[in-house]
């Protein structure tokens, strides 16, 4: 916060005039003062929750990150409202306790959260998150939404690969097109969860024809299980297992295992067909812009990430591909501070 816009004779304005020697010659009563007041400096909250993790982050209001923390799943379109709220407010509850801070001091909320605008939670998202956190100006986005936002640029597209994908971009003009996020029955091609499913019928069908199989090892040993109760997890709850899997193909395919490495361009492709239709629709294909990728599906295997690359610049030679410029919940994070006194400015959706 910008001492200028403390309230005057306030601790804070007292201690950054020290510190700039605007006091030149304090007496000692301004010193007892200075270090007998205690403040408490108000914080905001960040969310970047998905269909495997929820990320937080809890921000002071000068801008200094006071705490990271995880969570588990928070896409209410998978786990239901009830457990996407609670992983949210468990991951702000671990900020709040690492860093010594109560629920009182926070004033503002800004989450990315995937699945919310499907699941028409937003409403519900808000509401119940002010009752827990009283004094806080809350607003909640898609992960879409936000992590286009967070590019900072136009013309851009977002590519999200994590449990699930989609792909989102905008013109110069500011006009927007998306494709994916249709979830695991309609299918997500290219995400975790997907890639571990394609993986589970390629492991399937080698077991029948009697192959050995490095994956399927690989797989086995991580689930500590065998085949068969693997298939009953499955059954269960197939968020839990399928897109575990796919850090098992990545690193399968890095060791040489032929099917793996078949499989990851394979995912890719699909992947980059969601990107042609958006390059199409925004009549991107021959100018310049930047495209990001996000998620968990990036970063782990060359197989898959050259791949990808490789066929965007096919279909768009002049684009610059990168990660995003900043985690998605230190975006939130610093959109919620930068509006502690007014509204939280939503990202365009």
């Amino acid at each position: 916060m910008d001492s200028d816009s403390c309230r005057k004779g306030s601790p804070l304005q007292l201690v950054a005039s020290l510190s700039t020697g605007a006091i030149q010659r304090p007496n000692t009563a301004v010193f007892r003062l200075v270090i007998a007041y205690p403040f408490h400096m108000r914080c905001v909250l960040g969310f970047d929750g998905g269909g495997t993790k929820t990320e937080c982050v809890l921000m002071d209001e000068s801008g200094g990150i006071l705490a990271r923390s995880r969570s588990g799943p928070s896409n209410p379109t998978r786990v239901g409202v009830d457990a996407a709220l609670a992983a949210l407010i468990e991951a702000a509850e671990k900020a709040l306790t690492a860093s010594s801070q109560s629920v009182s001091e926070v004033v503002g909320i800004y989450g990315a959260v995937a699945g919310v605008g499907t699941a028409r939670a937003t409403p519900e998202f808000i509401r119940r998150l002010k009752l827990k956190f009283p004094n806080a100006n809350v607003a909640i986005d898609t992960d879409l939404a936000v992590s286009l936002a967070a590019i900072g640029e136009k013309p851009s597209i977002v590519v999200i690969a994590g449990t699930g994908s989609a792909v989102f971009g905008t013109d110069a003009s500011g006009s927007t097109a998306r494709d994916g996020g249709f979830g695991p029955v309609l299918g997500d091609p290219g995400s975790a969860y997907e890639n571990g499913r394609k993986a589970l019928v390629m492991e399937s069908r080698r077991l029948l024809s009697g192959e050995v199989s490095y994956l399927r090892n690989e797989i086995l040993g991580a689930f500590k299980c065998n085949w068969v109760d693997l298939q009953d997890q499955i059954r269960a709850n197939p968020d839990s297992v399928l897109p575990k899997i796919f850090p098992l193909v990545t690193r399968a395919a890095n060791e040489g295992d032929e099917s793996a490495r078949v499989l990851l361009p394979s995912a890719a492709r699909e992947l980059s067909e969601f990107v042609a239709r958006v390059v199409d629709r925004l009549k991107l294909g021959e100018g310049k812009f930047f495209l990001a990728k996000t998620g968990g599906v990036f970063g782990r295997s060359p197989f898959f990430d050259n791949a990808f690359d490789k066929l965007v610049l096919e279909i768009a030679p002049k684009a610059k591909i990168g990660p995003l410029p900043a985690p998605v919940a230190d975006f939130c994070a610093r959109a919620a501070r930068d509006c502690l006194d007014g509204p939280v400015r939503r990202a365009e959706s």
